[in-house]
C-alpha cells in the first residue's frame, strides 16, 4: 500500500516548533503549564512540545496523560491526577478528525476551576461534528469524509502524517 504522506519527519519537527513558540507567545504572562495529552499518538506530539518548550523557555510545565476509548468515549482517566484549579491547561492530541475526542477529553478539566483550557493539535481535519476547534493547529488539511489522516510514530519521534 503506497501512503499519501502530507507531513514528513522534518516538517513536522518544524511545525511542533512553531506550535511550541505559539504556545509560548499566547502565554507570555503565565509561569506554569500543565500539558495534557491524548493517549497514544497524542502522548509523543504533547511530550514533543513539552521538551521544545523547556528548551525555548522557563516556563514550569507539568505533564499528564489523558486516557479514554476514542472510539466510544465515556470514562477519561487523568494520570497523574493533581490539582489544576486556577492552572493553565493544554490539551494535545495528534489529529482532530470529528471534534469528539478533545470534547470527552476537556470533561474532568471542567470539574476544576483552572485558569484556561486551550487544545493543540498536529493535523486538523476540516469536517468536524462536535464544537470543539483546536487553538493551535501543525496542518489544516481538506478531506472527504471518507478519508483518515494517521500521524505515524516511533518512540517519542513524530515519523509524519499520512492521508488515507
Amino acid at each position: 500500500m503506497t501512503r499519501n504522506y502530507i507531513l514528513n519527519e522534518e516538517t513536522a519537527h518544524r511545525k511542533l516548533t512553531r506550535l511550541a513558540y505559539e504556545v509560548l507567545e499566547y502565554n507570555s504572562d503565565i509561569s506554569e503549564l500543565i500539558i495534557a495529552g491524548i493517549e497514544q499518538n497524542g502522548v509523543v506530539v504533547a511530550r514533543n512540545i513539552e521538551r521544545i518548550l523547556k528548551e525555548i523557555s522557563n516556563l514550569k510545565v507539568t505533564f499528564i496523560t489523558v486516557s479514554l476509548d476514542k472510539k466510544q468515549p465515556g470514562e477519561v482517566k487523568i494520570n497523574p491526577v493533581t490539582d489544576w484549579n486556577g492552572t493553565s491547561i493544554l490539551l494535545i492530541d495528534d489529529v482532530s478528525n470529528s471534534g469528539k475526542t478533545m470534547l470527552y477529553a476537556l470533561k474532568p478539566f471542567l470539574t476544576a476551576q483552572p485558569r484556561s483550557i486551550q487544545t493543540l493539535t498536529l493535523v486538523e481535519r476540516t469536517h468536524t461534528a462536535f464544537p470543539v476547534r483546536p487553538d493551535y493547529v501543525g496542518l489544516s488539511v481538506a478531506t472527504t469524509l471518507q478519508e483518515h489522516i494517521f500521524v505515524e510514530v516511533d518512540g517519542n519521534n513524530v515519523k509524519g502524517a499520512w492521508l488515507e
